[in-house]
């Protein structure tokens, strides 16, 4: 069982992102091709038994959702075996403002409702806050999800992108348990890693990502997610590896693919899922292929030896 589980029994262990759902990033209307291509990705991702799916109301300027929710009407009763989860609290940049976060009562509810609309659903299963606010009063966002909840319309809450001591400094504010933080962790970027085998070595000062969030997450039972989990395809066919560290890894990659007798995208997605944390990946692609590829990880578990190889590969020198 994953932290996740204790939530949603039924919750597959890969997620499918919805970012690329829905066309580009402009005020551009859905062509008839981009609809076609997103229910073939959705309806891939059915077909391996996933069943978490992940959005933003940002993505694609909101039509990620839009197609989502026609998606769900056109499949009645297809709603309630699925568990969606999607992201508030980004605000783009217009003709007055900058682009900004936003983690006000007001914004988070009126984020909450458009998604809704969106996805013609009458609730989230999941609310992740996007980004950390600097502006962020915990009061303020525990009043926007105390009336989420009340109304029914956001069942379980989460934060995306949050260190341990922000992700600590919001739920003291909070009666329930934040459930999920989705982080950048792949095989492709591993300061996840890093900050724990760099720890008081001058090579870890270079190193950002949130020292200790990993360890608070496992210890507080809140659910690891991982976006970015294929590294844009860089050792998997999709992107072109250019730094030596990056191409050895790749060709292991591809080495340990043919031992396993599965495909590159499986063992990327393995050597996450190795991991004690139980990192849930979030898989991005809309190529039904490599939907049905990264589905493999579930049959692969690399031995320790093999995952070594991989991380020692990425990091392009020995460990310490």
């Amino acid at each position: 069982m994953f932290g996740l589980q204790k939530y949603f029994p039924s919750s597959s262990r890969l997620i499918f992102g919805c970012m690329g759902l829905g066309g580009s990033w402009d005020s551009s209307t859905t062509s008839d091709e981009q609809r076609k291509s997103g229910y073939q990705a959705i309806d891939a991702a059915l077909e391996q038994q996933i069943n978490i799916f992940d959005h933003a109301d940002i993505y694609t300027r909101g039509k990620a959702e839009s197609l989502f929710g026609d998606y769900l009407r056109l499949n009645p009763g297809l709603r309630d075996k699925l568990i969606l989860q999607s992201k508030c609290a980004i605000r783009f940049a217009d003709d007055v403002d900058p682009g900004r976060y936003d983690f006000s009562a007001e914004y988070i509810i009126k984020s909450v409702e458009g998604s809704l609309k969106r996805l013609q659903t009458d609730y989230l299963d999941i609310l992740l806050l996007h980004r950390p606010d600097p502006l962020m009063e915990p009061e303020q966002v525990a009043s926007a999800f105390a009336a989420l909840r009340q109304s029914g319309k956001v069942r379980y809450f989460g934060v995306s992108n949050f260190g341990w001591p922000q992700l600590q400094w919001l739920q003291q504010a909070l009666p329930d348990s934040l459930i999920v933080n989705q982080l950048q962790m792949s095989l492709g970027n591993i300061d996840w890693l890093a900050q724990n085998v760099l720890t008081g070595m001058p090579q870890g000062a270079s190193h950002h990502f949130g020292y200790g969030t990993v360890e608070h997450c496992l210890q507080h039972n809140v659910q690891l997610q991982a976006w970015g989990s294929m590294a844009q395809g860089l050792f998997s066919g999709g992107t072109k590896p250019t730094t030596a560290a990056h191409i050895a890894t790749a060709q292991k990659v591809t080495e340990l693919a043919e031992m396993y007798q599965t495909k590159p995208e499986a063992i990327v997605l393995s050597w996450l899922m190795r991991h004690p944390a139980n990192i849930q990946p979030v898989i991005g692609t809309v190529n039904p292929g490599r939907i049905a590829a990264c589905a493999d990880a579930l049959q692969v578990h690399l031995t320790r030896e093999h995952w070594y190889a991989l991380y020692v590969a990425s990091r392009g020198a020995p460990l310490p």
